[in-house]
């Protein structure tokens, strides 16, 4: 979807964010070649910040494209701004739920329509101490087999000066430094037309994380690590029954 076709809440959500973030950073934006044409596109971002879906927006939206991001279906439920969220196009995900799969068709028609679909596949910000990427959830690659949509990677640094999740403080200067660089598409060719089973979306899921953290490498330096896998959760003992054993 291009600008000229923008609708008023879109035109209204640009109007309201766009000058925010513009004096809120200060931008070193590479690739932007990779999302112009035609066509419905995937793009898939690492995840450092709560920031970051505002500056990636505002990298897509320069491009000449309108972001359609993949969104938590209770951002959704919260009143006027969920509203808002529906008329501008985001797409909400009940993550666990027979409701997802509502969510699947949903993206496949945007990318039918030409649309710029955001995921973040990892599916929350990164718990990595140092912001990598964490390894991701097999969503991306089951949307990407279904389609054959192009993958784009977009790697961030700088968000998380704007807000640090490790701190939850707020950088509220100006001109705050953010690099945005997007790459080609990933080359998931040895995957078309395989059955998506859980190994294939597993082995595809990893290429495009391990494409975007060295993406990331090149823009913040030093070695990357292994994808990070987050610690499973420590089991809930049964609490003991008052005067007895549990």
């Amino acid at each position: 979807m291009t600008r000229r076709r923008l609708g008023f809440w879109q035109r209204f959500a640009v109007g309201l964010v766009k000058p925010v973030i513009a004096a809120w950073t200060r931008r070193t934006w590479r690739g932007m070649e990779h999302l112009r044409g035609d066509g419905g596109i995937i793009i898939v971002a690492n995840h450092i910040s709560h920031a970051d879906p505002l500056v990636c927006a505002h990298f897509i939206y320069e491009a000449g494209r309108w972001p359609q991001f993949l969104g938590k279906a209770s951002v959704f439920r919260v009143p006027v701004a969920g509203w808002i969220l529906r008329r501008c196009q985001q797409i909400p995900v009940d993550r666990g739920s027979v409701d997802a799969v509502k969510s699947l068709d949903a993206l496949v028609a945007a990318l039918s329509r030409g649309g710029t679909v955001v995921i973040y596949p990892e599916g929350t910000i990164t718990r990595h101490p140092q912001l990598w990427p964490m390894k991701g959830k097999t969503g991306t690659a089951r949307l990407a087999l279904t389609t054959g949509a192009p993958v784009i990677p977009i790697a961030m640094w700088g968000p998380e000066k704007i807000f640090d999740p490790r701190t939850n403080r707020f950088g509220l200067r100006p001109n705050i430094p953010v690099t945005v660089d997007a790459g080609p598409p990933i080359d998931l060719s040895r995957w078309i037309g395989s059955t998506p089973t859980k190994a294939t979306l597993e082995e595809m899921t990893d290429a495009i994380m391990l494409r975007l953290r060295d993406q990331l490498a090149e823009i913040r330096g030093g070695t990357p690590p292994p994808l990070w896998q987050r610690p499973p959760r420590p089991a809930i003992r049964p609490r003991r029954a008052e005067g007895g054993v549990a």
